[in-house]
């Protein structure tokens, strides 16, 4: 078996790299650092999303820097913010045992300020968003003249984005001697023709089939009315509990409303699109990323750069106009050597675009059935059953022989169908057809539901409050994603929501510190009885 120790690493970043408790190298590992640490060379490595490119870039990166120059002498392109401040990080770790090195990520939507000042202090290695370098380039407050080393990750993502003229820029900057090392998950033309323009002779080394799907993901379809397609992602969902997925739909706008939606029917879920703010979508991956929420909707352009190696699904709401865009969605899961599922929602018509997504990334995708009703109820039983079995009984062991008593004379087999049937009455699942309502939910006439509280609060339709933006805000001000939202009114310049009542001083409190939503002071209160 090779480690990492066999592939001609100092015993300083190998003691790092055991630090982090990476055991074997995963395979562009093996192929890429051998390579890099014993030639000087452009590259180009086409391996999947989540097979471990930053490792594979990252450590050549830190053997080679040379500790006695405090200017940069790397330079990491990455095409979004998200992707850049992993890099950092990444390399931060492996150069852990080296306290030398220096490390900065540059990007948009943060103080350039701060970013000049630690410019100033002097860097070694720069991670940074294409924008933002040029920027400050341009201003004069890079020396690049002692770069050795270009990194390209994700370079087909660079170009989809549009950062072709931005790249043509950033490298007419470089010195005449440095090597460029590119690493992509496709190989369009786009990305060949960088490679032609900008790489004297590269090495070439490719990980599973140009262009195919990671061999760890398992590709599903299902064929549904357009109108069905939300039950049928309810129904997905629901059927596999333990669900941490990334939904893609093709717009900003369907992305807004699949989350709204599925938080209004009791899931915990919000959405990132190009209309956030950076605080904003920050804020959305905080809680993606420490699973108080545990779907994200998203469009393709922001979800890249997302960086979660545990998610065990993508679901295709909507398939990608353009197939090559399936490849990058699909590696958002089966990462880190772990498996993956990624389930696309087709209508009858796209059968055709089904074969070509398969011809792209050579694998089959295997057709599934849209969970039913039962299939549902069955998985919420198996849930149950689990839960029965691990339940401490102790606290009721004296009332034993009074409770047997009660039930004396039922069989097993009745007295488990009426239990379960008890609880499934008061439970419910998620995604059974439910009555029809008007506007946002259904109007509360008799009070909160049994364990939960009713709320004002003094914002509504006039702020553009929707469902998924109050339960973001809650969850937010009381710093927890873990409050049970029940029924939620938006009205014109006010709203009604309920909650866990085991919440209730929690979010009382957490609304008395001078909160503001889009300009307005928030004020939460227990609801009058109706």
């Amino acid at each position: 078996m090779t480690t990492f120790s066999d592939l001609g690493l100092s015993a300083s970043t190998t003691e790092a790299v055991q630090q982090l408790g990476f055991e074997q190298p995963m395979p562009i590992q093996q192929e890429a650092i051998p390579l890099l640490l014993s030639q000087q060379t452009d590259l180009v490595a086409l391996a999947q999303t989540g097979t471990g490119k930053t490792a594979a870039f990252g450590l050549p990166l830190v053997e080679r820097i040379e500790l006695s120059l405090n200017m940069p002498q790397a330079l990491v392109l990455a095409p979004t913010r998200e992707l850049c401040m992993q890099i950092t990080r990444d390399i931060k770790d492996f150069s852990r045992t080296q306290q030398e090195i220096s490390t900065l990520a540059i990007y948009g939507g943060s103080s350039i300020k701060k970013q000049i000042n630690a410019l100033n202090r002097g860097v070694q290695i720069i991670a940074a968003t294409p924008g933002r370098l040029l920027d400050l380039l341009r201003r004069g407050k890079i020396d690049t003249s002692a770069i050795s080393t270009v990194v390209l990750d994700e370079a087909d993502e660079l170009l989809n984005m549009g950062f072709q003229n931005d790249l043509n820029a950033i490298f007419d900057t470089l010195p005449k001697h440095y090597h460029t090392w590119l690493f992509s998950a496709t190989m369009p033309d786009s990305v060949a023709r960088i490679a032609k323009k900008y790489m004297n002779n590269p090495k070439k080394i490719t990980v599973g089939t140009k262009n195919a799907g990671a061999d760890n993901v398992s590709h599903q379809y299902l064929t549904v009315k357009p109108h069905d397609r939300y039950m049928t992602l309810k129904r997905l969902i629901d059927v596999h509990p333990d669900m941490y997925a990334i939904i893609f739909c093709r717009t900003r706008r369907n992305t807004r409303k699949i989350a709204d939606k599925l938080n209004r029917d009791g899931y915990k879920a919000d959405a990132i699109h190009g209309d956030l703010s950076q605080n904003q979508r920050d804020r959305v991956m905080g809680k993606f990323r420490n699973k108080s929420i545990r779907l994200m909707v998203a469009t393709d352009v922001a979800s890249r750069g997302i960086d979660v190696n545990d998610l065990t699904h993508v679901i295709n709401y909507e398939l990608p106009d353009d197939l090559e865009s399936y490849t990058h969605r699909s590696g958002r899961t089966g990462r880190a050597g772990k498996s993956g599922v990624s389930i696309g929602i087709a209508k009858h018509k796209e059968k055709g675009k089904i074969r070509k997504i398969e011809k792209t990334i050579k694998q089959k995708f295997e057709k599934i059935d849209v969970p039913t009703a039962k299939d549902v109820k069955l998985t919420q039983l198996d849930e149950w059953s689990d839960q029965i079995k691990q339940t401490d009984t102790s606290p009721i062991s004296d009332l034993m022989p009074a409770l047997l008593d009660q039930f004396e004379g039922m069989s097993r087999e009745d007295l488990t169908e009426k239990l379960i049937a008890f609880a499934w009455n008061k439970k419910g699942t998620k995604s059974q057809p439910q009555q029809k309502t008007h506007g946002h939910s259904q109007t509360i006439k008799n009070g909160s539901e049994p364990g939960f509280e009713r709320f004002f609060i003094n914002i509504g339709k006039k702020e553009n409050l929707n469902p998924g933006t109050l339960i973001g805000l809650i969850n937010e001000e009381c710093r927890t994603g873990d409050i049970n939202i029940g029924k939620i009114d938006i009205m014109g310049s006010f709203s009604f929501f309920e909650a866990d009542n085991n919440f209730t001083d929690k979010i009382l409190s957490a609304f008395q510190r001078n909160v503001k939503y889009r300009g307005r002071g928030v004020n939460v209160e227990i609801a009058q009885p109706k």
